[in-house]
């Protein structure tokens, strides 16, 4: 499967270059960034600490895509959005980790998704997705005593707030529940806010570091507590998950998809 990675210089554009150069199945077709970019004209190889591998970092996508069958995408939202429709137009899969992306971008990568197969998480982890079903599992389970609390820490250079993971585990606790989570989340407590409103769902931010990521869901009852986590120590996991994601939507007919689909979790 020929695969071009968008954001090339950045920490996972890098990691996944490295990953595809080991990984059967897959072959780096090219290297996107913005335009502007120093890495403009940089073999991607060498970019990603490899040996040279002919492949020139470009911020003209639309040449890539015309022979590839995928893009693997860790980048900003416009750009995001955008690469969704050149994905469309070429009929090709698309892997999106970009977080950040408002209730528009959505509603365009679904429309892009007609001629698409786009592959779409907050979180490319196996694990962390295992951990969104157990989370809208045991929300199903447990009613509106016991409270919800999604805790997230990134390293000081992420620029979005809560985590798109975080916001994804805290989706998975408002469907187990039945609920809206944008009607019902607490993002921000500061001052005198009250106290807490039955059937919320909160979330705490912190930032420091070099963190790659952290992430638990608290379930707080009277006497009783329970907290599910996961913690990621290396942004390979991120560049394995959406291999495998790129691998699975090959072939596969248009249309948006998540992670659970990947890992068979729909039923979960």
């Amino acid at each position: 499967m020929r695969l071009v990675v968008a954001g090339a210089s950045g920490r996972m554009g890098q990691t996944l270059i490295r990953m595809i150069a080991e990984t059967p199945g897959v072959v780096l077709a090219g290297a996107i960034e913005r335009t502007g970019s120093p890495a403009i004209g940089e073999d991607a190889g060498r970019l990603a600490g490899l040996d040279a591998n002919g492949v020139i970092v470009t911020d003209d996508p639309l040449g890539l895509l015309t022979s590839a069958e995928g893009i693997i995408d860790f980048t900003a939202p416009a750009a995001t959005v955008e690469l969704a429709a050149l994905a469309a137009q070429m009929r090709i899969v698309h892997v999106i980790g970009t977080t950040g992306l408002s209730k528009e971008d959505f509603a365009r990568l679904k429309a892009a998704a007609r001629h698409a197969v786009i592959v779409q998480s907050g979180n490319m982890s196996l694990g962390v997705n295992l951990l969104a079903a157990v989370v809208k599992r045991v929300a199903r389970s447990l009613d509106a005593d016991f409270d919800i609390e999604v805790l997230e820490m990134h390293h000081n250079r992420k620029v979005d707030a809560p985590s798109g993971t975080a916001l994804m585990l805290g989706q998975a606790a408002a469907e187990g529940r039945g609920i809206d989570l944008d009607a019902n989340a607490d993002r921000v407590r500061d001052g005198h806010p009250g106290a807490r409103q039955k059937g919320h769902i909160g979330f705490a931010t912190l930032r420091g570091g070099t963190v790659v990521g952290e992430h638990s869901v608290i379930f707080a009852g009277e006497n009783e507590r329970l907290e599910f986590s996961h913690k990621a120590e290396s942004r390979t996991m991120f560049a394995r998950g959406a291999l495998k994601a790129a691998l699975w939507g090959f072939g596969r007919k248009p249309g948006y998809y998540s992670m659970a689909d990947v890992l068979g979790l729909g039923d979960f």
